[in-house]
């Protein structure tokens, strides 16, 4: 089984979550933050979205579920380490991480991590913090943001966001960026969260020391 690096063997990177249901404004905040920073930044994009739009099955069935969560697991490890080894002195912005895969997992996070070969503890050390975008369905708001492969219902959405939280939450430099009817507000409220963790974190400053 693959073994996930923790945040210390990534080779003086910041690596910072972006999570959240479906429909939360993560991966806007994300380009957003990566424009205004310019190559301070790089981002990691979702693996889930590479394997699906990448023509992997995305149906019911227990089995199938487990192989696509196990693929999408496989994906973001190596996916990290790519960008990391293309983007040496960057902060990794990841649209995502190993964790999400838990909150699909048809027996629960106990079976994921069983089945991976990790736990929770050791997947969340491979982030230096986490910034949980709530999902928009939460306030009964629409979640289509034009990818083509979501396709959960708005409880389905409820439903994954409170699993996401639960597990992510756990994390000890997490912040969570509330549901609002404004969409402008709720980004703002997102990319100033992100823009403190970044300078509490020291991430230019690591950044600067390496050069």
């Amino acid at each position: 089984m693959t073994r996930s690096k923790s945040k210390h063997d990534s080779n003086g990177h910041c690596r910072i979550v972006l999570t959240g249901g479906p429909g939360g404004g993560k991966t806007t905040a994300g380009d957003l933050f990566r424009r205004e920073m310019g190559e301070e930044v790089v981002m990691v994009p979702e693996a889930a979205t590479m394997v699906f739009s990448g023509g992997f099955p995305r149906v019911s069935q227990t089995e199938a579920i487990h192989a696509a969560q196990r693929a999408i697991y496989h994906v973001q490890i190596h996916l990290e380490e790519a960008v990391m080894a293309q983007h040496p002195e960057q902060i990794l912005l990841c649209d995502r991480g190993t964790v999400d895969g838990a909150a699909y997992w048809p027996s629960g996070p106990e079976g994921f991590f069983e089945d991976i070969g990790s736990t929770l503890e050791r997947e969340l050390a491979r982030y230096d913090a986490v910034i949980f975008f709530e999902s928009a369905a939460v306030g009964h708001m629409s979640i289509e943001g034009g990818n083509p492969i979501r396709n959960e219902s708005l409880e389905q959405a409820v439903k994954l966001d409170r699993k996401l939280r639960d597990l992510w939450s756990q994390h000890p430099k997490f912040m969570l960026v509330p549901h609002n009817p404004s969409f402008f507000k709720k980004i703002s409220f997102g990319l100033a969260v992100l823009d403190g963790m970044v300078s509490e974190l020291g991430c230019q400053e690591k950044r600067k020391k390496k050069r």
